[in-house]
C-alpha cells in the first residue's frame, strides 16, 4: 500500500513541475509588456530637457519583435505643448535572413511618424541644450540594442514652424515615404558609402522632393553623397517665407530646387 501511494506522489510531482514552469511563463508572457514599456518610458526620459511616454508596447514573441504604439516626445522647456516627436507606431523586430546569415540585425518600420520643430520651443531652452549626439545615441541604442539594417518610413510629415513672425512660418514636408538600409554598417562592409537612402514627399507648395543618396554614418562626421530635387512646387506656396525674409512675394508661378552634396 505504501508503494502505491509513493507512486502517486511520485507520478503527481512530475506533472506539478511542467506544469508549474508553463504557468510562470503565462505570468511572465503577461507581465513582459509591462516591463517593456516601462523600460522604453525610462529610456525617453532618460534624454536631458525632454520628456516623454508610450501609451502600449504590444509582443510578437514568434517573430522577435514589439510594436510601440503612441510614442510622444516633449522639449521640458518649451512654449507649446506640440511634441518634438510623436510616432503613432512603431513595429522594431529581427531581421531573419540576417539572421540566418549569422548576424543579428534589426528593421524598423513607421507609420505616420511626425517630426514638429517649433523654433522658439528649441531657442527658449536652456537644459535641452545638454542632449547632445552621445544622449540621443545612447537612446536609440538602448531601445534598440542590436544593429539597424532597415528603416522604413510611411507618409511621415515633417514640420517647421516659426510663432513669432506675422504670419506665422508654417514649412513643411508631407507624405513622407523614406527606405534607409544598412544603417549600422553590418553589410557590404568594404564600400566607402554602405548606407543607402532613398525618400519621396510632397512639400509646401504642393512640391515633389525626391531624394537619393548614400552615406557613412559611422564617422564623426558622416560621409554622405546625396542628390536632392524639389519639383513643381507653386511659388505662391512659399510667400509667406519670400516676404518675412526678401520682402517679395509671388504672384503664380512654379518653384523648383535641385542640389548635390
Amino acid at each position: 500500500m505504501n508503494a502505491k501511494r509513493k507512486r502517486r506522489h511520485l507520478k503527481k510531482k512530475r506533472y506539478i513541475i511542467p506544469v508549474s514552469i508553463i504557468v510562470a511563463l503565462i505570468i511572465f508572457r503577461l507581465f513582459l509588456p509591462l516591463i517593456v514599456k516601462n523600460y522604453v518610458n525610462k529610456t525617453l526620459n532618460n534624454i536631458p530637457g525632454y520628456s516623454g511616454h508610450v501609451e502600449d508596447i504590444d509582443l510578437a514573441l514568434w517573430r522577435g519583435a514589439y510594436t510601440i504604439d503612441g510614442l510622444i516626445l516633449i522639449n521640458e522647456e518649451a512654449q507649446t505643448d506640440t511634441p518634438l516627436l510623436d510616432f503613432p507606431k512603431t513595429d522594431i523586430s529581427i531581421e531573419w535572413r540576417s539572421l540566418l546569415k549569422g548576424k543579428v540585425v534589426s528593421e524598423i518600420e513607421m507609420q505616420s511618424p511626425k517630426f514638429n520643430y517649433i523654433f522658439e520651443d528649441q531657442q527658449d531652452s536652456t537644459s535641452a541644450e545638454n542632449a547632445d549626439a552621445e544622449d540621443w545615441t545612447k537612446a536609440l541604442t538602448d531601445l534598440v540594442p542590436i544593429d539597424i539594417n532597415r528603416l522604413q518610413i510611411y507618409d511621415g510629415a515633417a514640420n517647421f514652424v516659426q510663432l513669432s513672425t506675422d504670419p506665422e512660418l508654417d514649412m513643411f514636408m508631407q507624405k513622407i515615404n523614406l527606405q534607409a538600409t544598412n544603417l549600422s554598417n553590418v553589410v557590404n562592409t568594404e564600400k566607402k558609402l554602405p548606407s543607402n537612402i532613398k525618400a519621396t514627399a510632397i512639400s509646401i507648395g504642393n512640391g515633389n522632393v525626391n531624394l537619393n543618396g548614400n552615406l557613412n554614418l559611422l564617422k564623426e562626421i558622416p560621409d554622405i553623397d546625396l542628390d536632392f530635387s524639389l519639383e513643381k512646387a507653386n511659388a505662391t506656396g512659399i510667400n509667406d517665407l519670400t516676404r518675412q525674409y526678401a520682402g517679395v512675394d509671388f504672384e503664380s508661378g512654379t518653384f523648383e530646387l535641385y542640389s548635390e552634396v
